[in-house]
């Protein structure tokens, strides 16, 4: 958790603001684990605050359900479930699906191009294997196809489930080979976008949500699998 906030104390925000959205990010980011632990001593001291922004943005966390406060134990960041997991995947299926198809007979030509030079910075994430910036391209290149459905209120209902999307994205594609197989997903949705088939467009939209909800739940199970072991030991 150290250094979470370089750089970040000359921002025109206040202060408690700037704690709650850099906590926020870590929770989002996978730095703080589900299940761990927050105590507001120790991250006001690694992050050279007082304790109040601190208990004020574990706060806010737990209102967004990003962390969870125990009795007599304290905060803690909230777990994912497969339950959670079913029902966004569900939601989100559905919905880029549509997002897809409204995407094969609304984009622009200029909103193709941006397509292609995402996937042109994907490759090279994948190849550098630099999960950070490919979290960040990924989430441009949805976020350009939600746009070219033109359908305002399907993405604020896709943004709406953001923060969940977001914890589950860094770790599917954080699970070996994901990054190369997103890739190759979004480069055949794209074609298909640009070929203006809308049966294909939302075929391949659900089956790369398939696959990415798939890498989730086996990198679960494999956490749940290396818990048990260290139990065991």
């Amino acid at each position: 958790m150290k250094n979470l906030l370089a750089g970040k104390l000359e921002n025109y925000k206040p202060l408690r603001e700037i704690v709650f959205e850099t906590l926020r990010e870590a929770i989002l980011s996978g730095q703080l684990k589900a299940g761990e632990r927050l105590m507001e001593v120790q991250l006001a001291e690694e992050m050279g605050v007082s304790r109040t922004p601190v208990r004020e943005a574990i706060r806010k966390l737990e209102l967004e359900g990003l962390v969870v406060m125990v009795p007599r134990k304290g905060a803690y960041v909230a777990g994912i479930s497969t339950k959670d997991i079913t029902e966004v995947f569900e939601i989100r299926s559905a919905l880029e699906s549509l997002a897809a198809a409204l995407a094969c007979e609304r984009i622009t030509e200029e909103e193709l191009e941006e397509l292609e030079r995402l996937l042109v910075q994907v490759a090279e994430c994948a190849e550098k294997n630099d999960l950070e910036t490919l979290i960040q391209v990924d989430t441009r290149f949805h976020n350009v196809l939600y746009r070219a459905s033109r359908n305002e209120r399907l993405a604020q209902i896709i943004n709406n489930l953001g923060d969940q999307i977001q914890r589950f994205r860094t770790t599917s594609l954080a699970t070996p080979g994901r990054m190369k197989e997103a890739l190759e997903e979004h480069k055949a949705l794209v074609e298909a976008i640009t070929a203006r088939d809308v049966e294909l467009a939302q075929r391949l939209a659900q089956e790369h949500i398939e696959n990415a909800e798939n890498r989730l739940m086996e990198a679960m199970r494999k956490g749940m699998n290396s818990s048990r072991e260290e139990e065991a030991s």
